[in-house]
């Protein structure tokens, strides 16, 4: 005889059955709706990161060239450093660096006594030579009025005329030995080359200086005529063609912002350095007020012009591909074009366009090397 299950026990077991089922239910519709949500995210995000931001800038025309900015050194138009030609000791100095001197004007004394002993003996030497030579002259007219009457050898009076030439020349050589002696005393007292500006002073009084710049010979003065002022600049080879002799050229110096001075290329070297590949050019800046200082490191811009109607772009648009130099440029549909351009003069931030680009295109900045034509892109 078979026994029945009490009839609360299966209908508690039907009900966990249809709780676990309802609750599998409602797990799978969350799960469900849970991966629709990130499926739009993740569809969202890939759009969103498919999409390529650019910035663009428009071409500028170069009005007809942009100003070479090159470092210079100013220097005097004419600059020397003053040696001793003589040994000796200094005595005096007259003027100390920053001083105005005229050509001529006395900058120290230096006492040489063995100069003036050597110039007391030359002095006495040629008096000796002169006295022989006085003597040798009356000796041959004597010799010479003896011969004229047969009472003496002509033999004789060649000797007397002889002893004659050898005592003119050696008056000759002893006038010659003190005039040395006294341009070398002469050289006592420095003077100035030229007008200008004693620029740095070396000597003391009391110092011993040696003759000449070699050696141990050490520089007393140095001096610098400052108006005008001169400078040179290296010009790369790619603008040597365009500089000019007469051209204006604009100087400044770093320290004073936004004041320039004017000034013009005197020289060129017309030939180009084949270890710089540049040429050397020297400019002339008028300084009639002492405004620049010779020393002073300056920035020059010399004025280079471009041939037809260019357009100025930064240098961070190009595109170096193997057809040549190209740029990216994007039309009101955010479509990329790649544009091969015929560049001119490099600038250095910015460079010039000859062909290939309009005054009213739209050029991709820093554009990435995977941009290519047909490609569409977000402007930022």
């Amino acid at each position: 005889m078979s026994t029945l299950p009490p009839v609360p026990a299966v209908k508690r077991a039907k009900f966990i059955v249809a709780a676990v089922v309802g609750a599998m239910l409602v797990g799978g519709v969350v799960i469900f709706v849970t991966r629709s949500f990130q499926a739009s995210a993740l569809a969202a995000s890939t759009e969103l990161h498919a999409k390529q931001y650019v910035t663009t800038v428009n071409p500028k025309p170069s009005g007809g060239g942009l100003p070479l900015t090159l470092p210079g050194t100013l220097q005097g138009i004419n600059e020397a450093t003053v040696y001793a030609r003589s040994n000796g000791y200094i005595v005096r100095w007259s003027k100390d660096i920053g001083s105005s001197v005229k050509k001529g004007e006395l900058l120290a004394e230096i006492a040489a006594p063995e100069v003036d002993q050597e110039l007391s003996q030359a002095v006495a030497a040629q008096q000796q030579a002169a006295s022989s030579e006085s003597l040798a002259r009356s000796t041959a007219l004597r010799w010479q009025s003896l011969r004229e009457k047969d009472a003496v050898t002509q033999q004789d009076l060649d000797e007397r005329q002889s002893t004659f030439l050898q005592a003119q020349a050696n008056l000759a050589s002893a006038e010659a030995n003190t005039l040395r002696l006294r341009n070398l005393q002469s050289f006592n007292k420095v003077v100035a080359p030229f007008d200008g500006v004693v620029t740095s002073r070396n000597i003391d009084v009391g110092d011993l200086v040696d003759a000449g710049n070699g050696g141990v010979g050490k520089a007393l003065f140095t001096i610098a005529q400052v108006d005008p002022l001169r400078l040179y600049v290296y010009v790369p080879q790619v603008y040597a063609q365009q500089v000019k002799v007469g051209d204006t050229v604009t100087v400044s110096l770093p320290e004073h912002e936004g004041q320039e001075y004017q000034g013009s290329i005197a020289r060129t070297a017309r030939a180009i350095d084949t270890g710089t590949r540049t040429m050397q050019v020297e400019i002339r800046v008028p300084n009639p007020k002492d405004a620049l200082i010779a020393g002073a490191y300056v920035q020059v811009n010399l004025p280079i012009k471009q041939d037809g109607e260019a357009l100025l772009v930064p240098t961070n648009v190009l595109l170096f591909r193997p057809d040549g130099p190209r740029v990216a440029t994007v039309d009101a549909a955010g479509r990329v074009t790649l544009s091969t351009v015929k560049l001119g003069t490099d600038f250095g931030s910015t460079v010039a366009v000859l062909k290939g680009l309009k005054s009213d295109d739209r050029v991709v900045l820093n554009p990435a090397d995977s941009l290519a034509d047909g490609d569409v892109v977000t402007l930022r």
